[in-house]
């Protein structure tokens, strides 16, 4: 007896339709444009999330140096000093403190300087 395989593609052909929702014309319509499409959107939504992680380091080195020379400091120093007081905040954190609370910020810079 032979296999009809209708029920089995058909499936398939719909998760590829649903996952390119939202795209325009072939990579909707057609299933080998459409799965061509999902697959390197997927690689790109791989790569981008290892990206951002690379974006926001910057981003928070960035609004940690203008608050430190603000304070007449500069980010290497700055750094440096939170090494030498053993003073464990990542850069996420001093970024948050920076923009949001300054007094803070202005703290822990004083506890780097009395450090040296």
């Amino acid at each position: 007896m032979r296999v009809k395989r209708g029920v089995a593609s058909h499936k398939k052909h719909q998760k590829i339709r649903k996952q390119t929702k939202g795209m325009t014309r072939s990579n909707r319509t057609s299933i080998k444009r459409g799965k061509q499409a999902v697959t390197r959107s997927l690689q790109f939504a791989y790569r981008d999330r290892r990206n951002k992680k690379r974006t926001f380091r910057t981003l928070w080195n960035s609004r940690i140096n203008a608050a430190a020379r603000e304070h007449g400091t500069t980010y290497s120093l700055f750094i440096n000093g939170l090494k030498k007081a053993n003073i464990t905040l990542d850069r996420k954190i001093l970024a948050e403190l920076a923009v949001n609370q300054p007094k803070a910020f202005e703290a822990v810079l004083k506890a780097t300087k009395l450090s040296k």
